[in-house]
């Protein structure tokens, strides 16, 4: 009988859930100064948490949540496109998020960007260049569609401007990478029937044999 290993198989997905987990050990005077945005770049501080806030949560209820679903998509994410690049659209998504926070002067953190830039991406498996999948636009209405709304209408504490920027990050990812897959399938294409291309050539300017009398 085969003996069963933990296997740490998702390593960006995986590391990132544990940080949250101790940074919201962590006291809360420490959590507001290195691990939320503080709407100006005011120190060492204003420029880390540009990337730190998606390791903040404000309770345990925020993280739970938050890290739920990233355990869920993250893993299948991380073994179609790679650790390396995961890793870099976390990043992206938390850069981009922070900024529009900077330019706004608000104050906020948490992983929710990343959640739906993971959904969003997670909508369009599958995806070829010059299409639109419809499991993504099913989760583009459902998702950002529901944050927009919410985002003009509501007033509480909730980001719903960085879930929106983090969906349309992942939905921008996933476009991307279908335009790139889909360009480096037709160079391998072109390669392939380069050789065969080249031989009919070479078979058309070989003149006839024909039956001549002497």
């Amino acid at each position: 009988m085969a003996r069963l290993r933990v296997s740490y198989n998702s390593p960006v997905v995986l590391t990132l859930t544990l940080m949250s987990v101790v940074v919201c050990l962590l006291p809360t005077s420490i959590v507001q100064e290195w691990f939320t945005t503080h709407g100006q770049l005011d120190g060492l501080a204003g420029y880390v948490t540009l990337l730190t806030h998606v390791l903040g949560h404000a309770n345990w209820q925020h993280l739970f949540g938050n890290i739920t679903l990233i355990l869920l998509v993250g893993p299948i994410l991380e073994e179609r496109h790679g650790s390396l690049p995961l890793l870099a659209m976390i990043i992206v998504t938390a850069l981009v998020a922070s900024l529009v926070d900077l330019a706004l002067g608000r104050h906020t953190l948490g992983a929710s960007g990343v959640v739906f830039m993971m959904i969003l991406l997670a909508s369009t498996a599958n995806i070829r260049r010059g299409e639109i999948p419809l499991t993504f636009i099913a989760c583009a209405l459902i998702y950002l569609g529901g944050e927009g709304c919410a985002a003009v209408t509501k007033t509480d504490n909730v980001s719903h401007l960085g879930h929106l920027l983090g969906g349309l990050t992942g939905a921008g990812f996933a476009f991307l990478g279908a335009h790139l897959t889909g360009r480096g399938r037709e160079a391998r294409a072109a390669e392939k029937a380069e050789p065969k291309l080249a031989e009919k050539k070479a078979r058309l300017a070989v003149p006839p044999v024909t039956d001549e009398d002497p």
